[in-house]
């Protein structure tokens, strides 16, 4: 739609790969539309996952212990955070949509990624207490994972060797992103693409651009833990 604007957190290591090309084609998708979007590239930017007292540019509030979460957040409030955090924060308070495309690691997310949620999705900025789930201070934007894993599908059922693939969600959706206000919109998995045909990595793509199409007429999951572990 147009005049929607886009953040894309991008977390692979390498342009030429199958993140790097569904990143693309979701860039492209959503800009024919007439979409703003705005591509974060955490490896190519060498974002810093680190949390530490180097986050905060002025004098901490206690500098006898050191606390990262108490210390961003009075940061957060006096705007005295880095800048490649404000810069980050600016993309997000922009963004109707924000997209996280990235590969599993240890059923969780790149070190990068999590150091981005870490220092970007700061108390203060993304929520308070109180101030969290449907009160998260991001409600009203979207969120979305694209992720891509190294396990066959059938790995990821409730039968399977990995349990069904919601379980390892439920602290990436629930507890980062609907805790901080998002409503968030059914993931898309593209299942092991290194050891897929080329016919089949196609229709993962595919797959995924058709999505996009529509992706402004979709209904955000119900954030509920039976979505996650049935009743």
């Amino acid at each position: 739609m147009a005049g929607k604007k886009v953040l894309i957190i991008y977390a692979h290591q390498e342009p030429r790969s199958f993140n790097g090309c569904l990143k693309k084609v979701a860039v492209e998708t959503l800009s024919k539309q007439g979409c703003s979007v705005t591509v974060s590239d955490l490896y190519a930017m060498d974002f810093e996952p680190r949390a530490t007292r180097n986050d905060i540019t002025g004098p901490l509030s206690n500098p006898e212990v050191f606390s990262y979460g108490v210390e961003a957040y009075e940061a957060c409030k006096k705007q005295s955070l880095t800048s490649d955090i404000v810069d980050e924060q600016k993309k997000v308070q922009e963004a109707d949509l924000v997209i996280f495309q990235f590969p599993l690691y240890w059923f969780s997310v790149p070190a990068i990624l999590k150091g981005w949620m870490d220092r970007v999705l700061c108390q203060g900025f993304a929520f308070d207490l109180p101030g969290f789930y449907d009160s998260g201070f991001l409600k009203g934007k979207l969120a979305l994972l694209s992720i891509t894993t190294g396990s066959t599908a059938e790995m990821y059922t409730k039968t399977g060797v990995s349990g069904d693939f919601k379980y390892f969600l439920w602290p990436l959706q629930h507890g980062t992103l609907h805790f901080c206000g998002f409503k968030v919109l059914a993931p898309q998995i593209s299942f092991a693409p290194e050891t897929a045909s080329e016919e089949e990595r196609k229709q993962m793509v595919a797959s995924w651009a058709q999505r996009l199409e529509t992706i402004w007429k979709e209904v955000p999951i119900p954030c509920t833990h039976s979505w996650y572990f049935g009743q």
